[in-house]
């Protein structure tokens, strides 16, 4: 079964962690929480959820994952002024592993500068940064790009999310 590392900081909306995480714990997959700092206690952004970051990004290499989730709220925003984490973003793109966002996380995307020709949905007011970044921008609740990203919008959309995710690890 696959690894999926999951780049996690405080804020993140919880359900959109919480419903993919055990979606793709359920069907035998490990997912790997990483993050600034290893340990470290993040809080959902709505208060119903908390994850302990299993390990720091100067201790992975994208390598040793399969594929890589990136939940939304803000999270992601706070995440891409890491230029670790961009890095490691940027490494799954280049090694074509797929990717799995959802709502704001494009905003990894944009900042890795990989989304030049792809297709994409995020949330609305993320769209306008990811046709900035040269992506094809889709408002729909799941968007499947060839290179293995996979995308969503909101939290109303995490049943079509995680089935696309599921199918892309199976």
């Amino acid at each position: 079964m696959a690894k999926v590392a999951t780049v996690i900081t405080d804020l993140f909306e919880d359900i959109e962690f919480t419903s993919p995480r055990d979606v793709l714990i359920e069907v035998g997959h490990e997912v790997i929480t990483i993050g600034p700092e290893a340990g470290h206690t993040a809080k959902g952004k709505q208060g119903e959820a908390e994850v302990t970051i299993d390990k720091s990004i100067d201790d992975v290499k994208s390598a040793d994952y399969d594929a890589l989730f990136i939940p939304g709220g803000f999270s992601p925003d706070k995440l891409r002024k890491d230029d670790r984490i961009v890095d490691f973003v940027r490494e799954f793109a280049f090694a074509r592993k797929p990717i799995f966002t959802i709502c704001h996380g494009p905003q990894l995307l944009v900042n890795a500068d990989i989304l030049r020709g792809k297709d994409i949905t995020s949330v609305k007011q993320v769209a306008i940064d990811v046709k900035n970044a040269g992506a094809n921008f889709y408002d729909e609740e799941v968007v499947i790009d060839p290179s293995g990203i996979i995308s969503s919008r909101t939290p109303e959309d995490i049943d079509a999310f995680n089935k696309a995710i599921v199918e892309a690890l199976a």
